[in-house]
C-alpha cells in the first residue's frame, strides 16, 4: 500500500505544520503503515478496497498523535481531504441528475453496488430491505471502517467516512438521502436510505 497516493492529505499537513515537520510525520506514518499491514495479512480482496483508505488514514493519525500529541490535527487534515473529494463526486452526480431517467437508474444501481462493495466479502454485515420502486434501503450493522479504526486506536476517524456519504449523496436534485444514525457516531447501525423525491 502506497502512502504517497494520499498526497492531498500530505499537502494539507504541510499547510498546517510546514514542509519539514510534515516530512518527518509522513516518514513515521509510512513506518506505521507497514506495521499495520503486517498485523492484517491476507485480507479478502473486497475488504482491501476499503482498507486502502482505512490503513493509511490510521497510520497518518497515529504518526501525528505520536509526534505532535494532537488527534484533532490528524482528524482535520484527513477530513478536509476526504470531504473535498466526496464533494467533487457530489457535484458530478448533481450534474448527472439532469439527464432524463438518471435518478431512477441511480437508485436501482444501489442494490448490486451495495451487495458487492458493501457486503460480507468486503467486511460488512447488512440488513437489506425489500425492493421498492424509486427507493433503496439498507442498514449496515458491521463495518470495516468502524472495526479497523477502533482496533488501531483511532476510532474518531470512522465518522469521517460516514460523513462522506452525506457529501456525495446529500444534495442531489430530485433525490433524497436519509440517514439517522451511524456506527461511527455511536449508533448501532448505519441506516442508508435513498429515494427519488416525491
Amino acid at each position: 500500500m502506497d502512502l504517497d497516493s494520499k498526497i492531498g492529505i500530505k499537502e494539507g499537513l504541510v499547510a498546517e505544520v510546514g514542509k519539514e515537520e510534515a516530512e518527518k510525520i509522513w516518514s513515521r506514518a509510512k513506518e506505521i503503515l507497514v506495521q499495520i499491514e503486517e498485523k492484517y495479512p491476507d485480507l479478502p480482496k473486497g475488504m482491501q478496497m476499503h482498507t486502502g483508505f482505512i490503513f493509511p488514514s490510521a497510520a497518518i493519525q497515529l504518526a501525528i498523535r505520536e509526534m505532535k500529541g494532537d488527534s484533532k490535527l490528524g482528524y482535520k487534515v484527513i477530513s478536509d481531504y476526504s470531504w473535498a473529494k466526496t464533494r467533487k463526486m457530489g457535484a458530478k452526480l448533481r450534474k448527472m441528475s439532469k439527464i432524463p431517467g438518471f435518478k431512477n437508474f441511480f437508485v436501482k444501481l444501489w442494490d448490486p453496488i451495495s451487495r458487492k462493495s458493501f457486503g460480507e466479502d468486503a467486511g460488512f454485515k447488512n440488513v437489506f430491505y425489500p425492493k421498492k420502486k424509486g427507493e433503496y434501503k439498507m442498514d449496515i450493522t458491521q463495518c470495516p471502517y468502524n472495526r479497523f479504526f477502533t482496533e488501531l486506536g483511532t476510532p474518531e476517524l470512522t465518522e469521517i467516512f460516514c460523513i462522506n456519504d452525506e457529501c456525495s449523496y446529500g444534495d442531489i436534485p430530485g433525490l433524497e438521502f436519509i440517514r439517522h444514525t451511524t456506527l461511527g457516531t455511536g449508533g448501532d447501525k448505519c441506516d442508508f436510505y435513498i429515494r427519488v423525491a416525491k
